[in-house]
């Protein structure tokens, strides 16, 4: 060997030896105890709802008849005609002469010729989840015009087996509401309810409807009470509802409008979801909204899970990824009066008329709302002209109401770059950011806030998720790589709490059988619900939320993906960090806490850790959950090791 090589191969192993001392050198975490920093706002941590991935009917919505008012605009989707080969059969037919109801005035004629049963069946939601010995309450609008034939209701398992069946009889010749309760013999994902007439006769149904009678606080017609559970357990607070691109619409006559979701249920027109054909790859075409879940009962799921109302609604403009339809200036009053009307519904005493038509739907007492979204990821002149007139309307009205403004759907375009100076320029109160990106960008931008101006209107980080493929593709997981990346990216949040004032991981919920969108903070099907990792992180911040950030300084290895913030609880007074170690390799970290005296040796510890492709399921919900355990500490100061890809939460007394 020549006196070249041994000289690189020297080289090369003192740069090896270099970097093995650099790395076995503790990271150091020091944090000022006793220097506060930044007030924390209470209800920093929150929930964003849209009705995205079947979200609310077929999810959040407990309803397990799709299409009950047959005003689809094909009105047998969902139906299948059920007849048999004995006897003459019989017919249906969709009509809308003397409805039930006028709103939605399209109702189901069974004709029965009496040779043998006929009717319909009804696939629900990709099947209804239907479980043994559980109280499904059943309830339909019917009319007799013939005859005197039994209606019987069935419910089928997946597999054709019969799980239960009752009979109505002596129909009215007017309509009128009648119900009955079904007890299946056994749990299926997949059952379906058939509805048939025995005998010869004619019937009209309408508002054909099945809920299980153990929704969210046993409320009749009320949410899938374990999909709330989700969201309590989260402690969030706030939810922005009902969207997301749903509140634009493709076009303005398809936005939402939230006057149309309030009110009997009955009274309540039908509306195409806007995810219905976004995604060729995707395709839903069954996907529509009956708004069962409207804006009275997100107001009420708020005050239920202890969480700040925030709605969102149109400012005249329809989604720019569409349309990009917009209502002109001069026309803009029909968009702003909803707006201070849904205040007057939300805060106004029941003798307003907004608030009377609150107090008449069971809630005399006001909501508190404080925020409104004036529209969802809006961009550009066209926006800012809209924000403008909202603006100034709502504020000389209600002055109280802080209002969100949107800064497009990225993080650092044209868009973005065009809007917050205009937005700063007319004192906004806060600015909405979106980011869909890999889990390199939230691990590479934990800085974002740190050169933020202080003085001007404050962020809601409202859309984020990491993707683990690229943005919309089928791809996306929800593995603990990109959890982890949205933890580190949340010390970032935390430590400017003082710009930051709001987050919320999106899209929340996703049936697995009929999603648009992926990654997602909830998987559901029709029996069950898990969680995903990237759901524990923000269950983790929430729970452990502080009233005030702590002056932190991190030293971590070189290229180490480290990242912490560190905040008090003044009430338990409690020093509460929060650590991610994104790398494969355990992190050994000197902890010092300076201006403090004794540490009780018995601290909680909460760590969150794994493969980064772990992920949860249906049939390994836990497979990647927090763990909790004692920390014993000896004093302010101590080291401690952190797993590799994890996220820990440490609080000391």
């Amino acid at each position: 060997m020549n006196k070249v090589k041994l000289i690189r191969l020297a080289a090369s192993a003192l740069l090896l030896a270099a970097a093995i001392s650099a790395n076995a050198q503790p990271a150091k975490i020091s944090v000022a105890v006793d220097q506060p920093g930044a007030k924390l706002n209470p209800a920093m941590w929150g929930i964003f709802f849209e009705d995205i991935n079947f979200g609310a009917d077929g999810g959040l919505y407990a309803e397990m008849v799709k299409n009950r008012d047959l005003e689809f605009p094909e009105p047998m989707m969902g139906w299948i005609k059920m007849t048999s080969n004995r006897g003459n059969g019989g017919e249906l037919s969709i009509l809308s002469e003397q409805p039930c109801n006028a709103a939605n005035p399209h109702y189901l004629r069974i004709l029965s010729k009496g040779g043998a049963p006929f009717g319909v069946s009804n696939e629900g939601f990709r099947g209804m989840g239907v479980s043994k010995d559980e109280t499904y309450d059943f309830s339909a609008q019917i009319r007799g015009i013939s005859g005197s034939p039994v209606l019987r209701l069935q419910l089928y398992g997946g597999d054709g087996a019969l799980l239960d069946s009752v009979a109505l009889t002596n129909f009215s010749s007017s309509w009128t509401k009648y119900t009955a309760v079904l007890h299946p013999k056994d749990t299926d994902s997949r059952a379906r309810l058939a509805i048939v007439l025995d005998g010869k006769g004619v019937v009209d149904l309408d508002m054909i409807s099945l809920f299980p009678r153990h929704t969210w606080k046993n409320r009749p017609g009320g949410l899938r009470a374990d999909m709330v559970q989700a969201l309590a357990d989260m402690h969030p607070g706030f939810l922005r509802f009902p969207g997301g691109c749903i509140v634009e619409g493709p076009v303005l006559s398809l936005r939402y409008q939230w006057k149309k979701t309030i009110g009997p249920v009955e009274d309540r027109p039908l509306l195409i979801n806007r995810w219905n054909t976004e995604f060729a790859h995707r395709p839903t075409p069954d996907y529509y909204q009956s708004f069962g879940l409207g804006f009275f009962e997100y107001f009420q799921l708020c005050e239920d899970i202890g969480a700040q109302p925030l709605p969102i609604l149109n400012c005249g403009m329809a989604c720019q990824f569409n349309s990009g339809e917009l209502c002109p200036l001069d026309q803009l009053d029909t968009y702003i009066q909803d707006a201070l009307d849904l205040i007057e519904f939300a805060n106004g005493p029941a003798s307003t008329t907004w608030g009377a038509k609150r107090a008449a739907m069971g809630h005399p007492e006001p909501f508190n709302m404080k925020m409104l979204g004036v529209g969802n990821e809006q961009w550009g002149q066209q926006y800012i002209d809209r924000y403008t007139l909202f603006a100034k309307a709502l504020k000389e009205k209600y002055p109280e109401i802080q209002l969100v403004s949107a800064a497009g759907p990225s993080p650092d375009d044209d868009r973005f770059k065009f809007a917050w100076p205009k937005l700063r320029e007319l004192h906004a109160d806060i600015v909405d950011e979106h980011c869909y990106a890999n889990p390199s960008w939230f691990f590479e931008n934990t800085h974002r806030y740190d050169t933020y101006d202080r003085n001007g209107p404050k962020v809601f980080f409202g859309e984020y998720a990491a993707q683990s493929d690229y943005t919309v593709s089928v791809k996306n997981r929800n593995n603990l790589e990109c959890a982890l990346a949205e933890a580190a990216y949340m010390t970032g949040l935390e430590r400017n709490g003082d710009v930051v004032r709001m987050a919320s991981y999106a899209p929340l919920f996703a049936n697995s059988e009929a999603w648009q969108w992926t990654p997602d903070l909830i998987w559901v099907d029709s029996l069950n619900v898990y969680r995903t990792p990237n759901y524990y992180v923000q269950q983790l911040y929430s729970l452990n939320h502080g009233d005030a950030v702590l002056p932190l300084k991190l030293d971590p290895p070189p290229g180490a993906k480290f990242y912490a913030s560190a905040t008090r609880n003044e009430a338990s007074g409690e020093i509460i960090l929060k650590i991610v170690n994104g790398d494969n390799t355990p992190a050994v970290v000197q902890l010092n806490l300076t201006g403090i005296g004794k540490i009780p040796p018995d601290s909680k510890m909460t760590v969150l850790a794994g493969d980064p492709s772990d992920e949860n399921s249906f049939a390994d919900p836990q497979k990647i959950s927090p763990k909790e355990s004692v920390l014993n500490v000896s004093g302010p100061s101590f080291q401690h090791e952190f797993p590799a890809n994890s996220f820990t939460v440490l609080r000391l007394q």
